[in-house]
Order: C-alpha cells, then structure tokens, then sequence
C-alpha cells in the first residue's frame, strides 16, 4: 500500500542521492519550518472545544520555540468522517510532520487512526483514554484482540479517573445513591455505558446504583423516556456524557417533566461558560469533571505563563470567560515544540513517535511523559494520564458563572475552592 510514510522513504533517498551529486537537496533539509496539522471542530457541536484554537495558535507562532513551525488547520465540522477525510489532506496534499488533534473521540479516533495507517505521527489529547485506545480497536470487544499503535500517542484521563472525583463529589450531599445515566450512540457514550467497562462497575463498587435507559441518537429533542426512567428509579443523581445542545433539551425538559434531582453531573456538556450561560437559573450547581482551570499550578513552557496567566490574558483578548480546553490546547503546542527539537530530521517518521515515546515534561495541564504510570500495560506504550478534579457551576449576581473546584481527591496538588451544594 502506497502510504505517506512509503513516500517519505522514497522521498529522503532521492533526496541523499541529489545531495551526493551535488544537486539541490530537499526544502525541508533547507531550514523549510516544520509543518503541524491540527484537526479540530471549529464548528458544529463541538466547537466549544474550538474557542481558544485561533488565540492558542497565534501565542504559539509568537514564541521563541514556534518560529521554526507552521500550523494548519482544517476544520472537523464535529463530524468524524470529515475529520478523517481533512487527516488525510494534510498527510497527503499539505506533507505535514506531525498531527495535533483534541475535543472527544469524535474528532481524535478518526485522525489517530488515519495517521496510524498513514504511518505519521500523531499527538491527541481531551478524549478520555478507553473510547480512545480501545474505540480504534479492530475488536473493541476482544481485550485479547488489542494492539499497541506505532505512530498514535494520546493523553488526559480515564474513566476510573471520572468514577472516582464523581463518586467523591456526590460522597458530599445526602442522597440515596441512585444515579441515572445519559449515554448517546456515540464513541464516548458507548465506552461510558458499556456495563463490563464503563461508569457502572465503578459506580457499584463505590455503593451507587446505575439506572441506564439505554442508547439515544445525539441532537436529539425528546428526552421524555430518560426523564420518566429517571423518575421510576428515584434517581437523585444524573451523569453521562453529552454533547451541550443535547443536554440543554433534556434539562429543561427535566424541569417541565417535574424531575428535580440534587445533582447533575456529566461530561462534555457543561464544560463551556456559555453552555451553562443559556440554561440561565436552572444552570446553577450543576458540576462536571475539571482537567484545566485558571487555579491549576502548572506553567507553559512556550510562554512561561502561570495558568493563572493564560487564563486572564485569553480573557482580556478574546473577552470570553476562560474555558478548559485553553490548557490543553495549549500543552498540544508545548508537546508538538519538545518533540520536534529532539529530533534532528523532521521528515523522519520513525524518529518522531521515538522522540513522543520518550517526552518527559511539565505543561500547563501537568506532567505529560508515556512512561505507563497508571495505564493498563495494553495501553501503557501509548497512553499518558493527566490529574482531574471535580468541578461546580455558581452563579453570579451579574447572570455569568465562576467554576468551583469542589473536590481534588486525587490530584491533591490542584487546590479546592468549596464543597459540594445540592440543586435547589
């Protein structure tokens, strides 16, 4: 099979023999700067995940360590099959080094696994690790049946992480331990509810019971028969992992059914400030899990910005509230910038997934190093975890929201700012 990585091959040989007799070498061995991809959902449903792309990139460029690079971006219209489709235009058409790719597994599986086909290596992060891992499977089914990838390298949390800081957060109110879940037909939502390796298992053996209603197609507008299983359940908690539209119908229409529980924690949802800003009053307490935030006590090694930092100045120049894919967008260039000064020639493949291998550094999310600490050894030659936290949404006086990190059971470094509150 013709591959990117064949034409490399043939590429640099003819490269050496020009070179040998004295001929023009290849640009890119002429200090041509080194190409990133990025593929990410700058609109549709997921371009929440987007927002800080354009801000993240041009800080990237204006730093010391990016002005060897040149990134292109191609937009993933939060469809899979188009992000597979614009993974290979940047392979192909645009000859790029390296891929960066983020926002679920939607975005990251299909170009992770084009890039694995094409034999270029790829760097991706904000999907949890099993729909990412084991979703690329060719038998997610068969652990038996589970490859390690060559040239695909991932990092953020899992759901053991996501069982543990949810359980804590709800260990905090009195309820009776019955927990309804929302899980779509998608790759997150399918690796969530899966009863063997998802929520459940975790959620029994920290005393929760999982009432799952079963598969709904995402943009749904009816979310009737969740809310009436829910209430049959005397579900006091609500967690899954929903795209925002999705979970905005089902919370209102919650509200309308007369479903009042005292928590509701998903994913994906309600990660973004204006998200939660369209639920109005309704959105108040509503938590989710935190991976970045402006209190995290990480610097950048592009810019030497605290956290802190790079959240005020995202808010000062875009003037947004800052949102948690700011940091790990942000680490996706820190990585990309360490990876590639190690390695003495950008068109070599091989050297490039040798040099990600073997990262060990400190971003603005926290240590990211594929040294397998914490990962199952199936996963552990290609999976990286990142800390977690607990978060909840506050309203204040002028109708915004400030995130609270309410719970830091497991990533002790990142400090808490309240308890848990029940929804009124």
């Amino acid at each position: 099979m013709l591959t990117r990585r064949n034409l490399l091959k043939g590429s640099a040989a003819t490269g050496l023999a020009l070179a040998t007799a004295g001929l023009a070498a290849p640009a890119i061995a002429q200090g041509a700067k080194i190409k990133l991809g990025y593929v990410s959902p700058q609109t549709g449903p997921l371009a929440g995940f987007a927002e800080s792309d354009a801000y993240n990139i041009k800080a990237f460029l204006e730093s010391e360590a990016g002005k060897n690079f040149e990134v292109i971006v191609k937009d993933s219209q939060s469809n899979p099959n188009r992000a597979a489709e614009v993974a290979k235009s940047l392979i192909v058409d645009d000859e790029i080094n390296l891929m960066l790719v983020g926002s679920t597994p939607e975005n990251t599986n299909p170009v992770a696994t084009t890039c694995e086909a094409e034999g270029i290596p790829v760097v991706s992060t904000m999907a949890p690790w099993q729909p990412w891992f084991i979703g690329q499977q060719g038998n997610p089914g068969d652990p038996a049946s589970w490859k390690p990838f060559k040239f695909a390298y991932h990092y953020f949390w899992g759901l053991e992480d996501i069982i543990a800081v949810y359980t804590a957060m709800w260990k905090q109110l009195e309820t009776n331990g019955k927990v309804g879940g929302l899980f779509p037909n998608d790759a997150d939502g399918n690796a969530w509810g899966d009863p063997k390796n998802g929520l459940k298992p975790g959620l029994e053996a920290a005393g929760f019971t999982l009432t799952d209603p079963g598969r709904y197609q995402n943009l749904s507008d009816d979310f009737t028969a969740q809310v009436n299983a829910f209430k049959a359940a005397n579900a006091e908690i609500v967690t899954g992992v929903v795209i925002p539209p999705d979970f905005t119908t089902f919370w209102n229409q919650a509200r309308q059914q007369g479903f009042n529980p005292k928590a509701v924690t998903v994913a994906k949802a309600i990660l973004f400030p204006q998200s939660v800003e369209t639920l109005g009053a309704a959105g108040n307490n509503l938590s989710s899990e935190v991976w970045w935030s402006a209190s995290h006590p990480f610097k950048s090694t592009l810019t030497g910005q605290s956290s802190a930092e790079l959240a005020a100045d995202f808010t000062a120049k875009s003037g947004r509230p800052w949102t948690q894919p700011i940091g790990f967008v942000h680490s996706l260039f820190e990585v990309a910038a360490n990876v590639m000064g190690r390695v003495s020639d950008p068109a070599d493949a091989d050297a490039i997934a040798a040099a990600i291998a073997a990262t060990d550094m400190t971003t603005v999310v926290g240590k990211v190093a594929w040294n397998g600490a914490g990962v199952p050894p199936f996963a552990a030659k290609n999976v990286c975890k990142t800390p977690l936290v607990g978060g909840q949404w506050r309203r204040k006086a002028d109708g915004g929201f400030d995130l609270v990190i309410v719970e830091n059971g497991i990533a002790p470094e990142i400090p808490t700012a309240g308890k848990m509150e029940a929804l009124t």
